[in-house]
Order: structure tokens, then C-alpha cells, then sequence
């Protein structure tokens, strides 16, 4: 397998297009850098040192930490591109843990893959780009662009549906999307490490990246906890109904929908259904409490034709994701009487918190067009019209 051309949209002159590949030291990014160095682009990787990844080098899957460096240089050599380690620690502390740890101790369930590319990688790392010369920035994520009849480029989803990563890509601005190419976005994990043994890689068989890539060992509580000890403080567990059930050991362990590790002992199963951190309360009710139909978002980047205020006015259909292993469903854009943006949804859905995105997409399968999204602010049971009225409307 080839790269396509048409993928990148760029010069008939591959040699004269300076390309930066963002190389974690993994599989993809590795591949991409590959694809381009054999299509003749003017190919510079760049690895980004996010964190002090002294504890983190002997992990495996221990995205950006001391081995990945170390892959990611040795990739570089054998392919024969020029590679360079940039010190992002201070910017990624800022614009990532710190708000990682911040979102806990609120009691919000925070996404800190998306900060990471809106902030470090797409903001920061793409003005790094052009200082180095680069018309593009090219990464390993599982997505496609496409160039819209107006100029633009719109985002969609990956082939494979179970390797796609728009959903963390949702915050990626139009200026953005200009200057970013992802050409594994038609390809299987798969098909990547076939190719990454052709070219003679090293990292053909390395694991996959752990999604939050500075928590060692997958202990987050362990990290907020460190930076943000209030999160850890404890207090009671509290049903629906009022009852008081037992207490929690920190708001930091618990998120919207969670069932397993409440420490609490009841004849029917409960779940996570709010979290109040000013009061340090864990509230706790039947899965049926779980189901809203009406999420309120915010900070929403908007990737669509139309005006937002007029996809909203208009109620345009979209389908949604509120978390990343779920598939989309269908639902539709508003406004509520604050003047606030809602997202609507037909069938409703389970475990929605707040901190985690609300995504739309223009269709509910692989290669869909992101549309754009939200952070989750909070999220109502109540439907906006009664459940058959906005089915059929949404039919």
C-alpha cells in the first residue's frame, strides 16, 4: 500500500512540500513519517516531551515518555528524516494536567486527550510547524480531511470504526483543519502495522499508547489526589431519595454512571448519578435516573455549513456521541429560553457527565462528517417534547 496523494491535497511537487509529522513513538505516527518519506515529501518528525517521564520510561504503552523518545528518534534514522525532541512540559502542565486535576476535584469528568490536541498539539506544535518551514502538520490519529467546494476542509471519521478518533478531534478549529493532514484515516490498525513491517520498523509490534499518557500505572485517582488533595476528602453517599447510604472515599473516584466500587451494600443496583463537590455528596439512584434527553454544552467549536445560531434556530438533525466508546444516536440542535445551546435526543441515553464532549456528526457510521461539539455542562431527564412527538421528528 501506497500513500494517496489525495489525501494531502497539496503540490504535484512532493520535494518541494516540507511536511512535520508529530511522532509519538508509536506505530502510527511511525507509518505516517514513512508514507511520506517514500512519496518524496520533505519530511521532519518531531517528538514532544510532555512531562517528566523519568518513572514513566520503563512502561510500556506510555505515550511521549522516555522509550517512545528513544522509538521515535530510532524511527527517524532508519527512515532517514531529520528528527527533533521539543520541551513541552511547562505548556502540557498548564493546558492539560492541571486542568485534568482541577475537572476531578469539581466533581467533572474531564477528557484530557481533547485539551492535549486543542491546546499542545494543534495550537502549540502547529505554530512550531510553520517556524520550521512546514505548509502541513501530518499525525497518526485514525480521521480523514477533505477539501470542501468553498476552500475549506471538513473532518470525518475513520474507515474503522473501531480505530476512529474524531470524537477527540472535535475542538480542532476550520484555520486548523487547514493545515493538518491524517493519512492513516482510510486504513486498518492493521493494515498500519503490515506496512510499518515493511518498511523495516522496529515499532511494527509495539502496543497501543494508554489514552491518558501521563498517569502511570492508570492510577488517576493517585495523580489528583497529588496535585488537588481536597478531591480525596471524604463524605457521604447520598440516594435520590435523601437517604444517606455511607460515605465515599473522594469525589475523585467516581464519575456519571458508575456502578462497581460505590462500598455500599443495597437489595437493588445503584448508580452514580450526580456529583457535588462543594458539599463533597456522591449521589446515588436507579439506572433509569441515569437516562436524559436534554444535554446542556458549552464552548462549542463548530465545523458545519451553516451558522451555529442557525443550525440551532433551524433544529438541524445530527447524530451524537457523549462518550468515545459509544455509538452515535440520533438527535437535533437548540436553544433553551437562556439562549443557551441544548442538544436534543430522541432515545435518550445512559451515563452522561459532565466535563466529557457532546460530539455531532451528520451520520451515525465510519466515514461521517464531524459536525462539530461541546463540553457536556449538565444534562436533564426531562424530554423536550414528549418521547413520541420528538422520535417521529427525529424519524
Amino acid at each position: 500500500m501506497t500513500l494517496d496523494p489525495s489525501l494531502l491535497d497539496l503540490s504535484d511537487d512532493p520535494a518541494s512540500i516540507r511536511v512535520v509529522v508529530a511522532m509519538s513513538g508509536g506505530v502510527d505516527s511511525s507509518v505516517v513519517a514513512g508514507l511520506l518519506a517514500q512519496a518524496g515529501y520533505d519530511v521532519v518528525g518531531v517528538t514532544l516531551q510532555l512531562y517528566d517521564h523519568g518513572e514513566m520510561a520503563h512502561r510500556k504503552g506510555a505515550c511521549c515518555a522516555g522509550q517512545d523518545i528513544y522509538d521515535a528518534s530510532e524511527v527517524a534514522r532508519t527512515l532517514g528524516i531529520p528528527h527533533y525532541v521539543l520541551d513541552y512540559e511547562s505548556r502540557f502542565r498548564e493546558e492539560v494536567i492541571d486542568r485534568f486535576a482541577d475537572s476531578y476535584a469539581s466533581g467533572i469528568t474531564p477528557i484530557p486527550c481533547v485539551d492535549c490536541n486543542r491546546t499542545v498539539k494543534f495550537r502549540d506544535l502547529l505554530a512550531t510547524a510553520e517556524d520550521l518551514g512546514a505548509q502541513v502538520l501530518a499525525t497518526g490519529h485514525y480521521v480523514s480531511t477533505r477539501a470542501l467546494p468553498d476552500g475549506r476542509r471538513a473532518l470525518y471519521r475513520g474507515a474503522d470504526d473501531n480505530r476512529d478518533q474524531s470524537y477527540f478531534l472535535y475542538a480542532t478549529t476550520p484555520a486548523q483543519l487547514a493545515k493538518l493532514r491524517f493519512p492513516l484515516g482510510g486504513m486498518s490498525k492493521d493494515e498500519v502495522r503490515a506496512l510499518a513491517l515493511s518498511m523495516g520498523l522496529e515499532v511494527a509490534d509495539k502496543p497501543d499508547s494508554q489514552d491518558i499518557c501521563f498517569v502511570p500505572g492508570g492510577n488517576y485517582a493517585e495523580v489528583v489526589e497529588r496535585l488537588r488533595p481536597e478531591a480525596a476528602e471524604a463524605g457521604d453517599i447520598v440516594h435520590l431519595d435523601g437517604r444517606v447510604l455511607g460515605r465515599h472515599r473522594g469525589v475523585l473516584h467516581y464519575t456519571i454512571g458508575q456502578r462497581k466500587g460505590l462500598g455500599i451494600s443495597t437489595p437493588e443496583p445503584l448508580y452514580v448519578v450526580g456529583i457535588d463537590a462543594a458539599r463533597r455528596e456522591v449521589r446515588v439512584g436507579p439506572r433509569e435516573a441515569l437516562a436524559v434527553r436534554t444535554i446542556h454544552i458549552q464552548d462549542v467549536n463548530w465545523l458545519g455549513d451553516l451558522p451555529f445560531e442557525t443550525a440551532c434556530a433551524e433544529g438541524a438533525k445530527v447524530h451524537v456521541k457523549v462518550r468515545s466508546t459509544r455509538p452515535p444516536i440520533p438527535g437535533r440542535l437548540g436553544m433553551g429560553a437562556d439562549g443557551e445551546p441544548r442538544v436534543f435526543l430522541s432515545g435518550g441515553e445512559e451515563g452522561v457527565a459532565p466535563g466529557q464532549a457532546c460530539v455531532f456528526y451528520d451520520a451515525p457510521g465510519s466515514g461521517a462528517r464531524l459536525l462539530g461539539g461541546g463540553t457536556i455542562l449538565k444534562a436533564e431527564r426531562p424530554a423536550p417534547a414528549s418521547a413520541e412527538t420528538l422520535s417521529t421528528e427525529l424519524a
